[in-house]
């Protein structure tokens, strides 16, 4: 097992318990010690898990938020600016996928001035947001993971071939001109290729803080989104590389 799935596969486990022990972790992943505390020491450089006696659990501030809720303030401007630009994307009638994240949910809170959109997403986030308006909104079926308040997909829930979207709005947590795009959960990187698949149009909402960082799992190449939307302290130098690796930056 790579050691990106190892770490991916750590973070589900903290996910269904609070707290896990360092061995039973070491028996159940059948690794070393020293390779399990590379892992977790990663994983604490990351802020995605804390340290304890004898254990690990993620790491959750003291009022008990999602990892997604301590996300909605941070870079909150910058997000903002992204939700602008992407607004002015999307028409009245389009069929949008609006991904899980802190970015997209900026951008379902301008959806109230359009008209008849069809809004597909995967975050709870996003529906409990649209659900004031009035579009027609699809929630993707599946496995809830309480961290990113979002849905994975299962296909016997879910036929994703029956999707048509006009555009489809992605996170991620990292990207960068040699390793692309990625994110945490393999779970969610899954979800957002079958997503991907069904978009005319694949638009990349990242913040400039995401750019040149390197996570657990691939989503896919910078050439695999249309354009990447994102604040305005990108540098020339950074737009440039990714436009000559096929990304258009707005």
């Amino acid at each position: 097992m790579l050691p990106t799935e190892r770490r991916s596969k750590i973070i589900e486990k903290l996910e269904e318990q609070e707290f896990l022990e360092l061995k039973t972790l070491h028996k159940e992943l059948n690794i070393s010690m020293e390779t399990l505390r590379r892992d977790i020491q990663q994983l604490v450089k990351l802020e995605l898990v804390q340290k304890e006696y004898g254990g690990i659990r993620l790491n959750k501030e003291s009022n008990g938020e999602s990892a997604i809720e301590r996300r909605l303030d941070r870079n909150l401007t910058k997000k903002k600016l992204i939700a602008e630009k992407a607004l002015k994307l999307i028409n009245d009638g389009d069929c949008i996928y609006l991904d899980s994240g802190s970015t997209t949910l900026q951008i379902a809170k301008g959806l109230e001035t359009k008209r008849h959109l069809t809004i597909v997403t995967n975050s709870i986030p996003v529906l409990i947001q649209c659900m004031q308006y009035n579009h027609t909104l699809i929630s993707i079926g599946g496995k809830v993971r309480s961290s990113e308040q979002s849905l994975t997909q299962f296909d016997f829930l879910f036929n994703f071939e029956h999707l048509n979207i006009n555009k489809g709005f992605f996170c991620c947590s990292g990207l960068s001109v040699p390793y692309g795009v990625t994110d945490y959960s393999i779970e969610e990187v899954e979800t957002r290729r079958r997503l991907m698949n069904n978009s005319q149009q694949k638009y990349l909402t990242a913040d400039s803080s995401k750019i040149n960082r390197v996570v657990t799992a691939k989503i896919g190449e910078l050439e695999d989104f249309n354009q990447l939307i994102t604040d305005d302290e990108i540098t020339n130098e950074q737009q440039e590389q990714f436009e000559q690796s096929g990304i258009q930056v707005i």
